[in-house]
């Protein structure tokens, strides 16, 4: 894998992608994306030629300023289970997540995975129309390079930290022998 479109093509082909798009396309949600750890673990096995690497959580976003209630979140993560019940989901309305980070509103999901700690993190896919389509918002080369670096937001010294108890945390060095650490000058962050 290359490019974009290689990417794109990738997940076209995936039949467990198309069946989890297809299953949250159900819900009928305004704005949704399968996003971030699901999507980037993808690529990088299919990059290192690896079986399937097992993820924490299927990350669902959607926006809906009408309900932002977490009840509603559950009760989608319920409808999730009923349908694929051996897929761990997670469904989150990012009309209310910004208060996470201390952010003003966003304005859509795309708006959203721009926020996201890492610029590996900040993709997602949906479905419009039965056709897949496929967002980042830094671009494909850090995630085919498997190169780890920080969003804008997060290069800022007061989120550095939150950034980097995610690369602690995640050990995506561990689980990908291909994944490194950008040389950062804003942050400091140092090649591994």
């Amino acid at each position: 894998m290359k490019t974009e479109t290689d990417i794109v093509q990738m997940f076209e082909r995936d039949r467990e992608t198309r069946i989890l798009l297809e299953a949250v396309a159900r819900l009928d949600l305004p704005d949704w994306w399968i996003c971030a750890g699901y999507v980037r673990a993808k690529v990088w096995d299919t990059l290192e030629q690896k079986e399937a690497t097992a993820v924490a959580d299927i990350d669902v976003i959607y926006f809906d300023a009408s309900d932002t209630t977490e009840a509603t979140d559950r009760m989608l993560e319920k409808r999730l289970n009923a349908q694929l019940p051996d897929y761990p989901w997670s469904v989150k309305n990012q009309a209310r997540m910004h208060t996470k980070n201390d952010l003003p509103p966003y304005r859509s999901s795309r708006d959203a995975m721009a926020q996201f700690p890492e610029t590996v993190t900040a993709i997602g896919l949906t479905l419009q129309a039965d056709q897949l389509e496929f967002f980042t918002a830094y671009g494909v080369g850090d995630l085919l390079q498997q190169r780890l670096r920080p969003t804008p937001l997060f290069q800022a010294t007061a989120r550095q930290v939150i950034y980097q108890q995610r690369l602690a945390e995640k050990q995506w060095v561990k689980n990908w022998p291909g994944v490194h650490e950008a040389e950062n000058e804003t942050t400091g962050l140092k090649k591994n």
